[in-house]
């Protein structure tokens, strides 16, 4: 996948309000119902600055059930759609897809579970961004499955946060669904969310658009060409905007350009340098680059059983640098 961006925004201390609104006897005005709604999506950064991937792990499913507490409530709450495919999509990445990988050698039943549930997760966010666009674009969930080009063209500024999030999504459940045609034919869909929210804000949330588009131009079908000068471009642009102070463009690339070509010394100077990345000096982005971090560690820890050749037979490469 790689969506790469992580973690959820929300605060825990509005969730305790509108649990007690929605026990309550008496019924729920709309007013009541939308105020509390407003808080829980607006949040703040109290899950994505933590540096406990752990503690947010145990924190985050009770905030996105109460999200959708209250989106039965009201089904058209903008920003609590909008949260609801984000957070359910950075869950399914962070706590199902990576972990899946990671214990795959030990268990392999286990893994392919996680990854059902982390695709279940990303249709469950997917569906969540696509009503999201449709209340504010009436017909968009219809247009954008049979003319995916022609439905994105009504998006503006403003959708960019949930063109990013259902593409984010619709991707991820692709790639963890290898034995699903069906869903993998979707990927025209993907690229036209994606294509738009770069046509309208490539610099969102410091290239969260480019690192998705690395991995996504190396599986992109249809195009014309050697796929990795692209993915370098957007890697080169997502570095840029990000300021040097996140560590997902680089673990991205490493993954999805050098791993893939066999370019072991590229491979391990990325994972190092993503390594190198001090996690407080973004702190909205701290719990996303300890959780790269640690991805990073796991990778640079099996290169012996990623690489064909050692690290010695090959030529040496600057960290980054194409060969």
């Amino acid at each position: 996948m790689n969506i790469r961006r992580l973690w959820i925004r929300g605060g825990i201390g509005c969730g305790a309000v509108a649990v007690a609104l929605l026990n309550s006897g008496c019924s729920i005005e709309r007013m009541a119902i939308n105020r509390v709604g407003d808080a829980l999506a607006r949040g703040g950064s109290t899950f994505s600055s933590d540096n406990d991937p752990e503690l947010i792990r145990q924190a985050v499913p009770f905030s996105l059930k109460l999200m959708e507490s209250l989106l039965a409530e009201n089904p058209r709450h903008e920003g609590l759609l909008l949260a609801a495919a984000q957070g359910y999509t950075q869950y399914a990445y962070a706590f199902l897809q990576l972990e899946a990988d990671v214990v795959e050698e030990e268990n392999f039943t286990l893994a392919e579970r996680m990854r059902e549930r982390a695709r279940n997760l990303y249709l469950r966010a997917r569906d969540y961004g696509v009503r999201g666009l449709e209340a504010r674009h009436p017909g968009f969930g219809a247009m954008v499955r049979q003319h995916p080009q022609a439905a994105v063209q009504v998006g503006v500024a403003r959708d960019v946060p949930l063109l990013y999030w259902t593409a984010a999504a619709w991707g991820s459940a692709i790639a963890v669904s290898k034995d699903v045609p069906d869903l993998i034919a979707d990927q025209t869909v993907v690229g036209a969310l994606i294509d738009r929210a770069l046509e309208l804000d490539e610099a969102f949330d410091d290239g969260a658009i480019h690192a998705f588009l690395i991995t996504f131009e190396m599986a992109r079908q249809g195009r014309p060409g050697d796929p990795e000068p692209r993915a370098r471009r957007h890697f080169e642009r997502a570095l840029e905007l990000a300021g040097g102070r996140k560590v997902d463009p680089l673990v991205t690339f490493a993954e999805s350009v050098a791993l893939p070509r066999q370019r072991r010394a590229e491979f391990e100077g990325l994972l190092r340098q993503a390594l190198a990345v001090d996690p407080d000096a973004c702190p909205e982005a701290r719990l996303a680059n300890v959780i790269q971090q640690h991805r990073a560690r796991w990778l640079l820890a099996r290169a012996d059983d990623l690489f064909l050749q050692p690290a010695s037979a090959q030529n040496p490469s600057s960290p980054g640098a194409a060969p």
